[in-house]
């Protein structure tokens, strides 16, 4: 019954998580259009900020630690697709990481990247997305 719990719990977590990770580049896109020390480009800093803070960081945090335990408790890290699945979170994570950075330029005005970046950019999530839903439903090999 825990594992269940659990799952729902990681679901939950992924959900928000993704959310965060597909609206982030977006303020960013929009960030890009605003003159620096603008009001509009220190709204787009606060609501960058508390999106990373506040929704992102938590939901990626609850996301691995349920994660990591439904892959011991199923025994899942004994499996091919859990294998393929694992590097993809750990991809999603790292462009966790690169958006915090990106987070800090903008809050430092230092931004160098186009909105141009930031729209190619925003398809890497959904695209990590589409594999890790594969793999773990169809479990391919």
């Amino acid at each position: 019954m825990l594992y269940d719990w659990i799952k729902a719990l990681h679901v939950i977590a992924i959900i928000s998580w993704m959310a965060g990770l597909l609206y982030l580049p977006r303020l960013m896109v929009y960030h890009c259009a605003a003159p620096a020390g603008s009001a509009q480009s220190e709204t787009f800093k606060v609501m960058e900020r508390r999106l990373l803070k506040a929704i992102m960081n938590p939901a990626m945090i609850v996301a691995w630690l349920a994660g990591l335990y439904l892959a011991w408790e199923g025994g899942w890290y004994r499996v091919g697709w859990f294998h393929a699945k694992f590097a993809a979170v750990l991809a999603m994570s790292a462009f966790h990481g690169f958006l915090s950075a990106r987070v800090r330029e903008f809050a430092s005005d230092a931004n160098v990247r186009s909105a141009r970046f930031y729209r190619i950019a925003n398809e890497i999530p959904t695209l990590l997305m589409i594999a890790i839903v594969i793999l773990v439903i169809v479990k391919p090999f």
